[in-house]
């Protein structure tokens, strides 16, 4: 019975150790406020990149959607530099998962990937996907 308690006690102090540094991992904002060079969206296995024809207002509005969005803060940049870098935590670890969007004239580029891990299994393209059904549409 006491090599199971320990056993027990030992797997409970590592998932401690693992939560802990998930939540309180260092981030730097330089690191993460950026995005690729595409001009078309793409899927990615831990993210997706989409491109929106929103008018020259568009990273304003993803500002308000995103900003309002349960367990989602400002990391990096803002509307007035044209690219800013959003972080949203998973509800009950806190995976973090960073979306960058970047006004590039009429166009909106949001890249949504994740930090830990290797799939995120659809989660940021499902979230980025609501955030710009949120959207106003463009008047083309």
């Amino acid at each position: 019975m006491g090599k199971i308690m320990m056993l027990i006690w030992v797997l409970l102090a590592a998932a401690v150790v693992v939560i802990g540094f998930i939540r309180l991992a260092p981030v730097d904002p330089f690191d993460w406020n950026t995005q690729p060079e595409l001009s078309e969206d793409k899927e990615f296995r831990g993210g997706v990149f989409k491109v929106v024809r929103t008018g020259p207002e568009g990273l304003q509005h993803f500002d308000r959607i995103a900003s309002a969005a349960p367990r989602t803060k400002l990391l990096a940049g803002s509307v007035e530099e044209g690219m800013a870098t959003y972080v949203t935590r998973t509800k009950v670890i806190g995976f973090p998962d960073y979306t960058t969007a970047r006004q590039d004239g009429d166009l909106l580029k949001v890249y949504a990937r994740l930090r830990f891990g290797r799939s995120d299994l659809g989660v940021n393209k499902s979230r980025i996907d609501g955030w710009l059904s949120l959207m106003p549409r463009s008047q083309d």
